[in-house]
């Protein structure tokens, strides 16, 4: 990294009593300046023990709202705002009213990757760490709406045992890992141990030897004592992996399994943001992040 430009990004976040924090699929310059890296559901645990005045989020949309949420006192600037998910794209808080509508006994549980709008129409929130935790706390007679990722549903519902109404929402990213690639990367590396994320289609995920969350992933490898590990899911992990395991090997099951959207921060883009250059502050509506919040606060009381 450019000494210049990563001391300048220290000085100022110190002057301004900031934090950045930075999801494990961010570019590698992100993560080694970032206060802290981790998945989903520590992100969400982190921004509530956050102490700083101001949050600098690398990392997509939803997951900068999510801190937004969570600290209504806190400015939570995202440096890149054009950094969307689609998956979270793919369901309006319109056709969640109306699914609620059509099954009026039905509880709805949504995965983080989502609007501030459908975890404010939503009972539960959930990552993909924590989903199948949640679920299996849930009444088996109580009827179950998982929104909006298909094949995150898809896993928790073979691994519950519970029928469950999944929405037809998937990750662009994670449905490119498909079955040959990882035959192909087990032929190159047949001692390798497969881990692949639950956002992988099943017919993939049948081929690896463990399902993990990013966060998952990153404490089996350092308690497990084999040697190599071929990654399926978004390959910035692996930057992550490597530092933590230094004497170990990882191999990406597809060069294709990239964000866009995660791999749109830059350094520069972290420093103009911390100048007030760049970037956005992220509000959520009052009304909205209040009920956004009692989703998100029972997953975390749900996940202890």
């Amino acid at each position: 990294m450019p000494a210049a430009l990563t001391d300048a990004i220290r000085v100022l976040a110190k002057k301004q009593n900031a934090v950045i924090l930075a999801h494990t699929y961010q570019p590698a310059q992100i993560q080694d300046i970032a206060d802290y890296v981790g998945d989903s559901y520590g992100l969400s645990v982190e921004a509530t023990n956050v102490t700083a005045d101001v949050i600098i989020f690398c990392g997509v949309m939803f997951m900068a709202e999510t801190a937004a949420i969570l600290n209504p006192a806190k400015r939570v600037i995202i440096p890149e705002p054009t950094a969307g998910c689609p998956m979270a794209e793919m369901i309006t808080a319109d056709e969640l009213v109306e699914v609620k509508r059509q099954h009026p006994d039905h509880i709805v549980i949504c995965y983080v990757n989502s609007t501030a709008d459908i975890k404010a129409l939503s009972d539960i929130c959930c990552t993909s760490s924590n989903a199948l935790k949640i679920v299996r706390q849930i009444p088996r007679e109580q009827g179950i709406i998982f929104v909006p990722d298909k094949h995150l549903g898809g896993y928790v519902k073979e691994q519950a045992g519970r029928d469950m109404i999944l929405w037809d929402g998937f990750c662009p990213t994670h449905v490119r890992i498909t079955p040959d690639m990882i035959a192909s990367a087990r032929a190159l590396h047949p001692g390798a141990t497969v881990l692949i994320h639950p956002e992988a289609p099943k017919a993939s995920r049948d081929l690896a030897d463990h399902v993990f969350s990013t966060g998952g992933m990153c404490d089996y490898v350092k308690k497990d004592t084999a040697r190599e590990y071929i990654i399926a899911t978004e390959t910035g992990i692996i930057h992550t992996l490597e530092k933590q395991n230094p004497e170990k090997r990882f191999f990406p099951a597809s060069d294709q399994a990239l964000c866009p959207n995660m791999k749109k921060m830059t350094l520069e883009k972290v420093l103009a943001a911390l100048e007030g250059n760049a970037g956005m502050v992220v509000t959520v509506p009052e009304d909205i992040a209040e009920k956004a919040r009692k989703s998100l606060t029972r997953m975390m009381e749900m996940s202890r």
